[in-house]
């Protein structure tokens, strides 16, 4: 198989960027390892379409992050007649447990991880968003695409419902 430029330069884009990725979509999940995998896989093919678009740009990474969130919100909002099932088999392969270390130490216990779950998923993306990847509130609203304003005031009503949920939580 003859590889293009184009194929060449996405490997290491996704080399270089998929565990990155794979953290925001694990934190989006609220821990969901086999979602957070489906949303990456979503959220890179549609980065590899808009590759010749997106490739001389500086801000690839940040055009990935924003599919991931669509990609989320996507999976979201779909009916659960259409979502996949859960079958007794086991897959081919394991899941590679080293772009999840970061992540299940960070939920440590489980608590934040409940926490976050009990989020609506806009809620939980801008938390991700403006605390975990530490984007401004601009870069925030233009990955979701709202106003600065809503994302100021989903931002406060997610913490506190996180502050009210881990004080709630047994240690």
């Amino acid at each position: 198989m003859i590889r293009t430029t184009r194929d060449r330069e996405f490997s290491e884009f996704v080399g270089a960027s998929r565990v990155s990725l794979l953290r925001t979509a694990c934190m989006l999940t609220a821990g969901d390892r086999f979602l957070a995998e489906d949303v990456v896989q979503t959220a890179l093919a549609r980065v590899y379409v808009a590759w010749p678009r997106i490739r001389e740009r500086a801000s690839t990474e940040a055009y990935a992050r924003r599919a991931i969130v669509s990609a989320f919100l996507d999976e979201t909002r779909r009916p659960w007649w259409r979502r996949e099932s859960a079958t007794g088999e086991l897959p081919d392969a394991a899941v590679s447990g080293d772009a999840f270390g970061a992540i299940d130490g960070r939920l440590d216990g489980g608590a934040m991880r409940r926490a976050l779950a009990e989020l609506p998923p806009r809620m939980r993306a801008v938390v991700v968003l403006r605390h975990e990847l530490d984007l401004s509130i601009e870069e925030t609203a233009s990955a979701l695409g709202c106003a600065k304003g809503t994302v100021k005031s989903m931002n406060s009503k997610a913490l506190d419902r996180l502050r009210t949920a881990l004080v709630a939580a047994p240690s």
